[in-house]
């Protein structure tokens, strides 16, 4: 939200000598983050003054209309004579006063002004437009200034165009509605600096009279609870929104467009209440407040045909609807350049409603921003006061004594505060009777034991509050104050953040990590330290993700997570596996240009529990139970952890040094024993087996074992699946599941043999439907304690080895601790190896 000091200061005593890092400061201590804090006097530089049109000279032969004019700056220049100044705009005529900027000065952006000789004619400076000077989006003339403004010829021309101003840009969180108004502003500055606080809210109004303004029936009271209208007749439809007003919008980033429009605008930017302004001879027949049927369409003020959902809610007239409520009204009934008769409309509305209608439509206007972040029941009548106020004055028109006011609200629920919850939540001692006052600043109303309390200020500390319960009422625009916990935050906003000490635990003996964050600190060390990039994926999946993997009707993956109030609507659902979004950022960075990636995520996975039911409800006075956690945790979906690479492109660059390599379904396999070997598996420990498992391709997929439990998968990504994802082919992944994995072994450290080894290599003939790991399990438990390493190095097959069968060649090293081998001893447990894999899968020594 954008806002000018100068407005807060209509409802606030601020100091008069306020330094802006002060009021920034102070804002930022309420909780409230500030953008930025900018003084518009420093934003044009040099001369900048009020002048009057003395003459006009119409110059010809150009392409485009160009004027020179004669300009009154009265002494600014330096001589008393007048200014002479080229300029194309055509709004202005002989005297009219405008804005002239003299040679030396500099405009927003760096724009510097000098004297220069231009279509024939000698410029001294420039006449000004609202975006030249940085204060609105006017560009088609320059800014003249109202007949009735008191600057004279000469004078500094920023306070006439508001360049006088600090202008305060503020991120207001969604729990703080109320600060999205000036009256919510200026309330918390009050708090700040401990000065007299106005409130615009509590402005005299007329309630309800016994003939409505308008014939109007709510049917959802749940939807809307207040409904209030009024009319104003007779209003001149060429009145202008007075400069101050439209000065005070542009700050805030709001279009002028009409007076009654504007009017409720600046009445929504004041005191916090959005309003619509309907053309009452546009509207025909009684107006009905209801919820939308399936279906039913509506031409928005945006001009876009909108088809409604069952639970938005609308205003209807015998048309049908003729506006979105609360978000944006309709076209049928806006305010035209001819409207004379008005009806301001002023109500409340249920914000769940407003926030689920403005994400299905997309429309995010100021008005829905207020609506679903909570506005003040109680201001529907004062606001509709101070509009028909404002457009008498300024359009002209009369105001119907006749107004409507709909009320269901219903009074807000007390909320029981132990007095000693907010020293004994915060561990600063809050004294009762402050805790008293504070809320009382907030606008609560405290009752049971306030005065008792007040009585005794010297009663501080936890012991005095101890069994003390107050009873808090929260104001009408604090809908965020619900629970204690609540009740507690502002106790400790108001008093300061800064009265609360920085203290951080004692950590607690011992590395501080657990177990399972080492192994994955490991894990993702290993990954990286192999040429592969971590990266964070969203955990947010569609529907249509299994079919595009193409997981089987049964595939335990299908069923997913669906969220209530997803981020997306296209992304509903929580991610089962992680290939999946991994593989849209492998996608996105191949359009990018990227061709050789390698990358990895690990993280959760997300399988619902059918039948769980719902989670018990739990409060924030007291600590769960473990009966209520228990309850609880048995709802929460299962969330096993992963770990998922995927490989495209090379994974050996080529160059001037040779020919690279392709990534391949052998590289993920060999990406899951990185990560096994990493989590603390010794390699006798892991098994790779072929497998068929989607979304893999069933010739080139393997399934990794630990302790022979399947814990993941590997290899090369099924033709279907890179197609149907648009990937390269021979596309790779990993996918493991960390949860599965048990704790890992302790190792006993390796013992180091000063003895030579012994290198023996074997080819052994088998059938190709024998895995490569299991003759080489065979060959390390066949050839006993003497084998220090055993490792593959060849793969053949050829029509002399024979259909269906190939040769793999290993490479054995044998050695001693105490001791040199002799040829006999290696060559005995050289062929005790053999004869295991022979007895297990009828292997064969090449040659022989």
């Amino acid at each position: 939200m954008r806002v000018s000091v100068s407005w807060l200061r209509e409802y606030v005593d601020l100091p008069a000598d306020l330094p802006t890092s002060e009021l920034e400061r102070a804002l930022v201590n309420l909780g409230i983050e500030v953008e930025s804090a900018t003084d518009l006097r420093e934003t044009v530089t040099g001369s900048l003054v009020v002048g009057e049109v003395l003459e006009i000279e119409e110059l010809t032969g150009f392409k485009k209309p160009i004027r020179f004019v004669r300009v009154d700056v009265g002494a600014a220049n330096g001589t008393g004579e007048p200014q002479e100044i080229v300029c194309g705009a055509r709004n202005f005529a002989v005297g009219d006063r405008v804005v002239v900027i003299l040679p030396g000065g500099v405009l927003p952006g760096g724009f510097a002004i000098g004297a220069r000789k231009t279509y024939g004619r000698n410029s001294n400076g420039m006449i000004c437009s609202a975006r030249e000077l940085g204060i609105g989006d006017d560009h088609a003339g320059i800014l003249v200034l109202p007949p009735d403004s008191a600057a004279k010829p000469g004078d500094d021309a920023r306070p006439a165009v508001g360049l006088d101003e600090v202008v305060l840009e503020l991120e207001i969180t969604p729990d703080r509605g109320y600060a999205l108004s000036v009256r919510g502003l200026a309330r918390e500055l009050s708090h700040a600096f401990g000065v007299p606080f106005r409130d615009p809210g509590l402005a005299p109004a007329p309630g309800a009279t016994a003939e409505p303004a308008y014939p109007v029936e709510v049917r959802d009271t749940v939807g809307c609870d207040r409904f209030a209208a009024r009319l104003v007749r007779d209003v001149d439809p060429a009145a202008s929104t007075p400069e101050w007003m439209r000065r005070r919008l542009t700050t805030a980033g709001v279009r002028s467009i009409s007076l009654p429009v504007d009017i409720t605008n600046y009445v929504m930017l004041e005191l916090g209440q959005p309003m619509h302004a309907f053309d009452a001879d546009r509207v025909t027949g009684p107006l009905v407040v209801r919820r939308a049927e399936e279906g039913e369409k509506l031409t928005t003020l945006d001009g876009v045909d909108r088809v409604l959902a069952r639970e938005d809610m609308v205003i209807c007239d015998d048309t049908g609807p003729i506006s979105l409520a609360a978000v944006m009204g309709g076209e049928t009934s806006e305010v035209v350049a001819d409207t004379t008769t008005v009806l301001f409309e002023a109500a409340h509305w249920d914000p769940v409603m407003v926030g689920r209608t403005a994400r299905r439509h997309k429309l995010f206007s100021e008005a829905a921003k207020r609506w679903e972040r909570g506005v003040d029941p109680a201001l529907p009548l004062v606001a509709l006061e101070r509009a028909v106020r404002l457009l008498t004055e300024h359009g002209g028109g009369t105001a119907g004594d006749e107004i409507l006011d709909i009320d269901h609200v219903r009074p807000r629920t007390p909320v029981t505060l132990p007095a000693d919850l907010p020293s004994r939540r915060v561990g600063v001692d809050y004294p009762p009777a402050r805790v008293v006052a504070l809320l009382e600043e907030a606008g609560c109303t405290v009752a049971q034991g306030a005065d008792r309390l007040a009585e005794d200020p010297g009663a501080v500390g936890v012991a005095a509050g101890a069994g003390v319960a107050l009873t808090v009422t929260p104001p009408t625009w604090r809908p965020d104050l619900t629970d204690p916990a609540d009740l507690v935050e502002e106790v400790v906003r108001l008093d300061g953040y800064d009265n609360v000490p920085s203290v951080l635990p004692v950590a607690p003996a011992g590395r501080g990590l657990t177990g399972e964050q080492r192994r994955r600190r490991a894990v993702a060390q290993s990954l990286a330290e192999r040429g592969y990039v971590e990266v964070l994926a969203h955990p947010f999946v569609s529907p249509e993700l299994p079919d595009l993997l193409a997981l089987p009707a049964d595939d335990p993956r299908r069923p997913a997570v669906r969220l209530a109030n997803p981020l997306s609507d296209e992304e509903p659902l929580l991610r089962t596996t992680l290939l999946g979004p991994l593989l849209g950022i492998l996608k996105r960075n191949l359009g990018r240009g990227h061709r050789d990636l390698a990358l990895f995520e690990i993280g959760a996975v997300f399988h619902p529990r059918p039948g769980a039911g719902s989670p018990p409800a739990m409060g924030v006075d007291r600590r769960p139970t473990d009966a209520e956690f228990a309850a609880a945790d048995a709802v929460v979906p299962d969330q096993p952890r992963h770990v998922a690479a995927v490989l495209a492109g090379e994974i050996e660059l080529s160059g001037w040094w040779g020919a690279g390599r392709a990534a391949g379904w052998a590289d993920a396999v060999e990406a899951g024993r990185t990560v096994l070997a990493a989590a603390g598996f010794p390699a006798d420990r892991v098994e790779v087996r072929a497998a068929e498992q989607a979304p893999w391709h069933p010739g080139r997929c393997a399934e990794l074992r630990v302790d022979g439990t399947v814990v993941g998968h590997a290899g090369e990504l099924h033709p279907t699946v890179v197609a149907a994802l648009e990937l390269p082919r021979r596309t790779s992944a990993m996918e493991l599941n960390l949860d599965l994995l048990p704790a890992p072994p302790v190792l006993p450290a390796p013992a180091v043999s000063g003895f030579p080894p012994a290198l023996i290599d074997v080819a052994l003939v088998v059938d190709e439907t024998v895995p490569a790991a299991q003759v080489q399990r065979a060959l390390a438990e066949g050839a006993g304690e003497l084998l220090e390493d055993v490792r593959l190095f060849d793969v053949y097959a050829s029509e002399q080895l024979g259909a269906g069968r190939r040769s793999l060649a290993y490479k054995l090293t044998f050695r001693a601790p105490d001791r040199t081998l002799t040829v006999e001893e290696a060559v005995a447990a050289r062929d005790a190896a053999v004869a295991v894999a022979a007895e297990r899968f009828g292997a064969t020594l090449r040659g022989a």
